[in-house]
């Protein structure tokens, strides 16, 4: 760390730095406070080794001016750029949240849904950013945030250029080193730049969303950029079978080499991988899900999807409600990744395990007999500093893909030391009797569960006796029956076995595949 934490003043009398967040290949970044406006921003400092290099501070100010002007819902918003102690200072939008790399690095994949929301967002975003002139040229998962509510941010335009700029794209190290992942086949040659470039490197994080790995990787950075020039990636379709094929090919034309190919923009993009979704689920859900639902009752432990009961709609009319979906679609998005991207060690399950379609909630029709869905599912940690536990693993119990997981924090004992549980809480949108099933990936386990309406007890002791409770030493999953009516329940897990992820002094951790309810 550059900088003395006691000895902080005021950087351009007005902003008192807090404490360091992280460092890049040109800046070090901090969490301070506005003292004019009483608010947390993040101030991005030069490097000192680069301060007394007068064209990159000279850049670095004027990309941040540039970036200044950029006001988008999915963009981190650029404030101020003023200089300290010699060295450039750029004020932010302070994001509280975590970055897609640390999702990526700790779950490895995700849900196809989950990967196009975060794909329409930064498309959305990158459409904004070209439409003033500028290309952000450093598309990766490091640089994409998620927010506790679910919110997607584009942020770091530390490299970015004017659209109109004739500078070349690999005559800097700072650009090649770290990022060579993530560079357009232009990039790679040095060719002149539009914003099809950045939707190529948008193809790369959502390959790698959906497969676990990017599709190029050599021996060293040069060897990773170049492999991109002389072949095709790897099928995704072949990699993960179950993906939508539409979605598929609207990635793989995010990947083409030639930038003709590619979507013209990044709105085009949007729309492409929401329409691509929407037709899966027109085509796929009524026609497989129900096939696949059977045979995976029999071979897995997880369960249906997290919609149970739902009527399929003839084709034309589901398609006529396409447009409708979309919002439903970002709603539940919204609702269930809560803290995505904070750090947390998952178990995954093996790649011969069968992936389910997932059904998505529907938009609620106001009748008695309207579907049963799942509102929410958080964590449950009253005992801990803030309440949460891994919340934003959350999601995976609900994508209906059996490969994700959430899972605890690591114990010293299997009974949560004095805690003595940690739980879920689950909202269905009324009461209901039916099965809760819940996969368990490590053994030996204990869980209870308890019941309520209206609202959920906000202490413990409040929830009564419980309704159902499980123990087995093997891990494989369970079904408990709820046979008194409920809209909130609470599992609260009592016991956890041992997990190869945790250290010898805290070696407890539960993890679970997923969490379903069926009505009946």
């Amino acid at each position: 760390m550059s900088i003395d934490e006691s000895s902080l003043g005021l950087i351009g009398g007005r902003y008192r730095l807090d404490h360091y967040i992280d460092r890049g290949g040109m800046a070090e970044v901090w969490m301070a406070v506005d003292t004019f406006l009483d608010r947390k921003v993040a101030v991005k400092l030069l490097k000192p080794h680069l301060a007394n290099d007068l064209q990159v501070a000279e850049r670095f100010r004027r990309e941040a001016i540039a970036c200044a002007k950029l006001s988008h819902p999915n963009i981190v918003a650029v404030y101020d750029c003023i200089e300290f102690n010699g060295r450039q200072a750029v004020i932010m939008q302070y994001v509280q949240g975590k970055s897609l790399r640390n999702l990526l690095d700790k779950q490895k994949r995700l849900g196809p849904n989950l990967t196009v929301h975060i794909g329409t967002s930064v498309a959305s975003a990158l459409d904004e950013a070209h439409r003033e002139g500028l290309i952000h040229r450093d598309v990766k998962p490091g640089n994409i945030l998620i927010t506790p509510e679910g919110k997607v941010l584009l942020a770091d335009f530390g490299i970015a250029k004017a659209l109109d700029s004739t500078d070349a794209d690999l005559t800097n190290d700072n650009i090649m080193m770290g990022t060579a992942k993530y560079l357009s086949p232009e990039q790679v040659r040095g060719k002149p730049l539009d914003g099809r470039a950045d939707l190529y490197g948008l193809g790369l994080v959502l390959y790698e969303c959906l497969a676990g790995r990017v599709p190029f990787v050599g021996e060293s950075d040069a060897d990773t950029a170049l492999a991109r020039l002389q072949r095709e990636p790897t099928d995704l379709g072949r990699l993960r079978p179950s993906l939508a094929p539409q979605l598929v090919k609207v990635i793989h034309t995010l990947l083409a080499r030639n930038p003709d190919h590619r979507y013209a923009t990044g709105k085009e993009t949007a729309g492409a991988l929401e329409d691509s979704i929407i037709e899966h689920d027109v085509t796929e859900v009524m026609e497989v899900a129900p096939v696949e639902m059977a045979r995976h009752e029999q071979s897995s432990s997880l369960g249906d999807p997290h919609i149970v009961r739902r009527t399929p709609r003839a084709p034309s009319q589901a398609r006529s409600r396409r447009r409708a979906r979309v919002e439903t679609r970002r709603l539940f998005v919204l609702l269930t990744v809560l803290g995505v991207a904070a750090a947390g060690v998952v178990w995954q399950l093996s790649d011969t395990t069968r992936q389910t379609v997932p059904v998505e909630i529907e938009t609620p029709v106001p009748v008695a007999a309207a579907p049963l869905s799942v509102v929410s599912l958080t964590s449950y940690d009253p005992n801990g500093d803030d309440g949460e536990e891994n919340e934003a693993l959350i999601p995976n119990l609900l994508d209906g893909n059996p490969e994700t997981t959430w899972s605890t924090t690591c114990y010293a004992n299997q009974f949560f030391g004095s805690k003595e549980y940690v739980g879920l809480l689950l909202q269905l949108s009324r009461p209901a009797t039916g099965t809760l099933r819940i996969g368990m990936k490590n053994a030996p386990w204990a869980i209870d569960v308890f019941g309520a309406n209206d609202t959920p007890p906000t202490a413990f002791d409040a929830w009564g006796q419980r309704l159902v409770g499980g123990y087995n030493t093997v891990r494989k999953g369970s079904s408990f029956l709820i046979t008194e009516p409920s809209q909130f329940i609470l599992i609260a897990l009592r016991e956890v076995g041992p997990s190869p992820f945790c250290s010898a002094s805290n070696q407890y951790q539960g993890v679970l595949a997923g969490v379903t309810f069926i009505e009946g």
